[in-house]
């Protein structure tokens, strides 16, 4: 019988028991990575709620509840002030540390922003609940990390510095990569004060004996705690972990089981299972994580439709071509709403091709998504006489030197190609890239004058201006949130399940559409009773005949209807039995309707579709792909050269410039900043 004590197992008896010497710090990411691995980061606070006071007992070193896309999910697609979730959390989980994923200057945009916005930021993030800022920065450049490590040192807070792990080869090492990087890396985040340094696998590339030596290294080389981040895309996290606790790492990231594994990270479950009875034993009461595991498994339907369908949970793909899960995702959408799927193995072909082109930078946000959408536009626009023919502007960003110093140099001729008629010029930089920003604070200030409330207000706007913008008018109610933004109940999720099983079982059928004909003169009007409901039915005389022309169910009256003292004919005739027409109708006079009984609803017309063509004289300008108008540069009546860019279209997060096709003058602007477009709609008219 297996003694109750911990100790160490041997030949399935225990031993001694053995002294927890150094236990395992765990982070919880469930109520942030999780979600935005599996579910496109759609989790809503209401969710949250439930078991946070429970997950606050679990004895987690920290739970990462905020940062990375869920400001910008939040007030986009869930209608939710992002700010709103950090203090509401805060009520219910009071003794755990809450962490956030910052993007250095990035933020939790896509692009760096000014120092001012910066600083406000952080100080906002730190003055409603953060405790712990996981700080990187997509090419490892901590001059990025200059201005939030100042205020995060300022209000007292945990500075984590971040390594984003990539590799150029199928294990660690190689010409930039290897060993000696990481180690450098590590020594300058210590060196600007890290209390923590994390080596961030993205991707799920770290294999487990190089977990084991880069965690071994670390320990040996840097004075500080290590912590250890890996997606499970590629199966292998969860093995990495453990050789990662063997070499000595500090913390470790997991998630409750439910929304652990795919693209997420590893279960948190059986990690303390492995780990009890000996020194690295988390402590942590399995029943407790069960049971928030539990309500997990019962609200998930409601984000089911979001996860992707694959069979296996694991992509051994990725280790080719190295492309993280969340980037996946948006470059399959991507090709799916421009019907060019059949392009996605030519995609991958040729994302390290444009990878190593763009520096070789690591591929986590924002530089995935900007090597992501400019190879789909490579393949699905370059001619063979002209590459990176559609250049997004963050690529133009990026060879500019607004992102930082790129591993590798990028290749010179795609970025001369990219900074041709670039606005801040055509010669890259090699500063800080804030240096060159201006402050946009106050600007900001201005523009949402009367509609934000505070300071917090002001950032979203900021940050997301077109979104921004919108969400503070849906959070004042200035208007009206969309129904497709409003939360569904599991009620909802399983009325629209049980469609679908109906759908699947051939229970819905669609209706031949008919086209009636018109009414004439002679059409009598009956009510006929089936069953206890009753259908008001128009009987018209067609060719010496009776013929049923409409018939629509009638309302119930709220008390039973009083039944008629003589039986009602039945007007209509039966289509099996027909019958010799008659020298004259012979259908009697309708009874009187009752007074109760409405007429029967029309359906409401058909929402307008979207403009696909060109009302006014001159040359269409087309959506090349869907997105969101982010601005018009341009009026009606203006002049244009060809080339001049006529809108500015974001596709996946990234923007991009459509231009005139010829010289002239916009004769029409069909659509609004803010507006959804798709492939096709016509955006403008230049003639």
């Amino acid at each position: 019988m297996v003694k109750e004590q911990h100790g160490t197992l041997v030949a399935g008896l225990y031993e001694e028991p053995v002294e927890v010497t150094h236990p395992v710090k765990v982070q919880d990411l469930t109520f942030r990575d999780g979600h935005q691995s599996l579910f496109a980061t759609r989790g809503r606070t209401e969710d949250f709620i439930p078991i946070a006071e429970d997950m606050d007992k679990v004895g987690f070193y920290s739970m990462e509840v905020w940062g990375g896309a869920t400001f910008d999910t939040m007030h986009r697609f869930l209608a939710e002030d992002p700010w709103e979730r950090i203090r509401t959390l805060k009520k219910y989980i009071k003794k755990t540390p809450f962490s956030m994923l910052l993007r250095g200057q990035n933020l939790v945009g896509y692009r760096n922003y000014a120092d001012d916005v910066a600083e406000a930021f952080v100080e906002r993030c730190c003055a409603n609940g953060i405790d712990i800022f996981r700080v990187f920065d997509a090419l490892n450049d901590f001059r990025n990390f200059e201005t939030v490590v100042k205020v995060i040192k300022k209000n007292n807070k945990h500075f984590q510095g971040t390594i984003c792990y990539s590799l150029t080869l199928p294990r660690l090492g190689g010409e930039v990569y290897n060993l000696d990087y990481y180690l450098q890396k590590a020594r300058e985040l210590v060196d600007m004060g890290a209390d923590t340094v994390c080596v961030k696998d993205m991707a799920g590339l770290i294999a487990p004996y190089d977990a084991y030596l880069l965690v071994k290294m670390l320990k040996e080389n840097i004075r500080v705690p290590i912590h250890l981040h890996s997606h499970f895309t590629s199966g292998m996290a969860d093995m990495s972990l453990l050789k990662a606790i063997e070499a000595g790492v500090d913390i470790v990231d997991t998630c409750l089981s439910p929304w652990a594994f795919r693209t997420s990270h590893p279960a948190i479950e059986p990690l303390v299972v492995t780990l009890q009875a000996t020194n690295r034993d988390t402590g942590f009461d399995l029943k407790l994580l069960a049971k928030c595991s539990k309500y997990l498994e019962k609200i998930s339907p409601k984000y089911r439709h979001l996860l992707d369908d694959h069979m296996s949970i694991i992509d051994i793909n990725v280790l080719l071509h190295q492309t993280p899960g969340g980037m996946l995702s948006n470059l399959v959408n991507q090709l799916r709403e421009m019907n060019a799927l059949d392009k996605l193995d030519e995609v991958f072909r040729q994302l390290p091709i444009v990878r190593k082109e763009l520096g070789q930078v690591p591929l986590v946000t924002p530089t995935s998504q900007i090597v992501g959408i400019q190879t789909v536009n490579n393949v699905l626009f370059d001619t063979p006489e002209e590459r990176y023919k559609m250049t997004t502007a963050q690529v133009k960003d990026l060879c500019y030197g607004l992102y930082g110093k790129t591993p590798v140099p990028i290749d010179p001729e795609v970025q001369k190609k990219a900074l041709k008629g670039y606005p801040r010029g055509e010669t890259p930089i090699t500063g800080r890239p804030a240096d060159v920003l201006e402050p946009e604070l106050e600007k900001a200030k201005k523009e949402v004058q009367g509609l934000a409330k505070d300071l917090d207000d002001i950032l979203i706007y900021a940050l997301y201006p077109t979104t921004g913008k919108r969400f503070l008018r849906w959070k004042y109610g200035l208007e009206e949130v969309p129904a497709e933004v409003k939360p569904k109940t599991l009620e909802d999720v399983k009325k629209e399940q049980e469609l679908i099983n109906k759908a699947k079982q051939g229970f819905l059928v669609e209706k031949a559409v008919k086209e009636a004909p018109p009414k004439g003169p002679g059409v009598r009007t009956f009510n006929v009773f089936v069953d206890g409901e009753y259908f008001e039915v128009e009987v018209e005389q067609v060719g010496g005949m009776p013929v049923v022309s409409q018939i629509a169910p009638m309302p119930q009256p709220s008390a039973p209807a009083p039944q008629p003292a003589q039986p009602q004919p039945a007007p209509a005739p039966q289509p099996a039995q027909p019958q010799p027409a008659p020298a004259a109708p012979t259908v009697p006079p309708p009874p009187p309707r009752p007074a109760t009984a409405p007429a029967a609803a029309k359906p409401a017309p058909p929402p307008p579709a979207p403009v696909k063509a060109a009302p006014a004289e001159g040359t269409p300008v087309e959506a090349p792909m869907p997105g969101m108008i982010i601005r018009y540069e341009v009026k009606e009546g203006n002049s244009v050269n060809e080339g001049d860019v006529l809108l500015i279209l974001e596709a996946m997060k990234m923007e991009n410039s459509i231009t005139s096709p010829i010289a002239g003058t916009v004769k029409k602007i069909h659509f609004k900043d803010g507006d959804s477009v798709q492939r096709g709609d016509v955006l403008a008219v230049v003639g």
